[in-house]
């Protein structure tokens, strides 16, 4: 056996090896189950990044191991996206009688899927995980994390967080276990193949392989937030609420704002607001020289990913006015698609602005720049007109119409929002998903149900046809 042959056979064995641990202390887990050995269990993993000195610690390796975001916002984001989802879950029933309906003669019951896999990415290395087998285990499964190279070290710190809380109430440190580094592509697909269901967050080559590894899938689609901002916007707080959400993390989010279409009426006076809020526009020769920067090579420039600005604007030997105050830069744009990659998404703090004559020419071009890159994932819509945003949701392929709200705090959940939080959006069968809902704990168990016998309801012929057959005869 050649030597590449024998450390592929290698690769597997250790990757089986971790799932059949996890299956063993899986069904050790939900043998006797009860909510609140669940609800225990996902408490102890939630503790485990949201206890300050271990979040600033993992939030600190984050940065310094990945080079994306910064330490401040990861912070933030651990605490919150965490806190929100214990929110979400706190007195959710996840394990034995969910509902008894006597009409229908349907009792359901709540059963874990087993062993779930994640693949996650290096944006959010520690938040991410952290949602997901808080998820994992709420439902009464064991969970194996397959991390990019970028995030090992994180998600190895983490597990040893959170055994450290397992610790506490008994818990198996098998119940949550990861790939050992280095990352490689055969361990990762052997994560998608050897469990019961696959969770991938991040690169969309992986959400691809996911679907066509034969192991039921969840992937979410790529982002690229589109923002349009109507002449009936408060174009003081819309500028505010995108520059809070486009700097956030430094633009890690794929929520995060990558193009803004604006209308031309209020074009001056938004731009106004935009620079006093931190955005500055280019002209066309610093736009034509950032985009050859960006894209370099035709792929993103990894010196410019979610830098601060300071770091972003030296690496693109970029000049621009009240430097001491910009947060972000805006790249007036026209065309859409592979020769204008700057419409799709930058995963930096730069954003692309288009001008559209009224709203109904901003719909055409934010439906056009959605299907090059982003659709079913989500747009925003800056507006006191609530007729736009039920247009945006008949007409746009989305999943999401964000209105009058910083967008990446938005989309993934919010306190002052009804949507789950979560890291990972679904974006249907748009963005070539399974799902076109946030991610939450409703993914992660399935559902047996008793069907007993019910009175007879079946229908007339007349009764089901009659309006049909009034309009065009029988």
């Amino acid at each position: 056996m050649s030597n590449s042959s024998s450390d592929f056979m290698d690769e597997v064995a250790l990757v089986d090896d971790i799932v059949e641990r996890a299956r063993i202390a899986q069904a050790s887990y939900a043998e006797g189950a009860t909510q609140e050995r669940y609800d225990q269990a996902a408490l102890a993993a939630a503790w485990a990044l949201m206890e300050p000195s271990r979040n600033k610690a993992l939030s600190e390796l984050a940065v310094a191991t990945t080079g994306l975001g910064n330490v401040g916002d990861k912070i933030t984001k651990n605490y919150r996206k965490t806190l929100g989802l214990l929110r979400d879950i706190k007195g959710a029933i996840t394990t034995g009688l969910l509902s008894d309906d006597a009409e229908t003669g349907i009792s359901e019951y709540a059963r874990p899927i087993g062993v779930v896999g994640a693949v996650v990415p290096s944006t959010n290395p520690a938040a991410t995980p952290t949602n997901n087998i808080i998820n994992a285990l709420k439902c009464g499964n064991a969970i194996v994390l397959s991390p990019s190279p970028k995030g090992n070290e994180v998600c190895e710190q983490l597990l040893a967080a959170i055994y450290e809380e397992f610790d506490k109430i008994g818990l198996d440190h098998d119940l949550v276990q990861m790939v050992p580094s280095p990352s490689s592509k055969v361990k990762t697909q052997r994560v998608m193949e050897a469990v019961d269901l696959i969770i991938v967050t991040g690169s969309q080559d992986n959400v691809r392989r996911a679907y066509s590894c034969g192991t039921p899938a969840i992937g979410v689609g790529a982002g690229n937030a589109t923002v349009i901002v109507d002449e009936s916007a408060d174009l003081k707080s819309a500028a505010e609420k995108i520059t809070a959400s486009k700097t956030f993390d430094n633009a890690t989010s794929c929520s995060s704002e990558n193009v803004l279409i604006v209308l031309e009426s209020v074009k001056d006076e938004f731009l106004t607001e935009l620079h006093a809020a931190g955005g500055r526009v280019l002209d066309k020769a610093q736009t034509d020289h950032l985009k050859s920067t960006l894209f370099a090579s035709g792929h993103l420039n990894r010196h410019l990913i979610a830098k601060d600005i300071d770091v972003f604007l030296a690496a693109a030997k970029l000049d621009v006015e009240d430097a001491d105050t910009a947060k972000f830069v805006v790249l007036p744009s026209e065309g859409v698609g592979p020769d204008h990659p700057e419409s799709g998404e930058k995963l930096s703090l730069a954003v692309a602005l288009y001008i559209a004559k009224d709203f109904d020419d901003a719909v055409t071009q934010a439906s056009n720049i959605l299907s090059f890159q982003g659709a079913g994932h989500s747009i925003g819509l800056h507006s006191s007109r609530d007729e736009h945003a039920r247009e945006l949701a008949m007409c746009i392929p989305t999943c999401r119409v964000i209105v009058n709200q910083a967008h990446c705090f938005a989309t993934g959940g919010a306190f002052n929002n009804g949507m789950p939080f979560s890291l990972s959006m679904g974006c249907g069968s748009w963005g070539g998903n399974s799902i076109d809902d946030n991610l939450n704990y409703r993914h992660f168990m399935n559902v047996s149900k008793v069907v007993r016998p019910i009175p007879a309801n079946e229908p007339t012929v007349e009764s089901v046809f009659d309006s049909y057959w009034s309009q065009v005869g029988r």
